[in-house]
């Protein structure tokens, strides 16, 4: 086994390609004129694809901290584009949704998602992209179980002290 590790090692290769391809869409996103931060654009896409979830979920989703995620929240609401509602099940809780405004701003990031998308898959035929899609899904399933893995270990750990 070589002692350096190869640059091109499928673990370096998609870190590479999933920062390249974020800092893509926040130039897109900052030079398209739509009146939102890049994080804030992520944040609305992310709470349009999981309509009336909780705040942290939406939060642990896009792997950011809760309070980031609250300042984004504040500043969407003031925008009237999404509204927090209580949660039925937990008083403390608050479920998000994206109001009417909001559609018109969402196919709009969506454009520049898709547009960005279709710049970086050139050249790839649809039978490639279908088996990347799911081979891709596949190792997110995997690192979620792992992540669920490490939590239950986690928990049995503190149970026991």
């Amino acid at each position: 086994m070589p002692l350096r590790p190869d640059p091109d090692a499928l673990g370096f290769v998609l870190i590479d390609v999933a920062r390249m391809l974020r800092s893509a869409f926040e130039r897109r996103i900052a030079t398209a004129g739509l009146g939102l931060t890049p994080g804030e654009a992520r944040t609305l896409v992310r709470i349009a694809t999981l309509e009336g979830s909780r705040q942290l979920d939406i939060a642990q989703r896009m792997g950011i901290e809760p309070m980031t995620l609250s300042t984004y929240l504040d500043r969407l609401q003031s925008l009237g584009l999404i509204e927090r509602r209580p949660d039925p099940a937990d008083r403390r809780a608050k479920l998000i949704f994206t109001t009417q405004a909001a559609n018109e701003l969402i196919a709009s990031i969506r454009f520049e998602q898709i547009e960005l998308m279709q710049h970086v898959t050139s050249g790839l035929g649809e039978t490639d992209l279908e088996v990347m899609r799911g081979q891709l899904k596949h190792l997110r399933a995997n690192l979620c179980a792992i992540e669920e893995d490490g939590t239950a270990l986690s928990l049995a750990r503190g149970a026991s002290r």
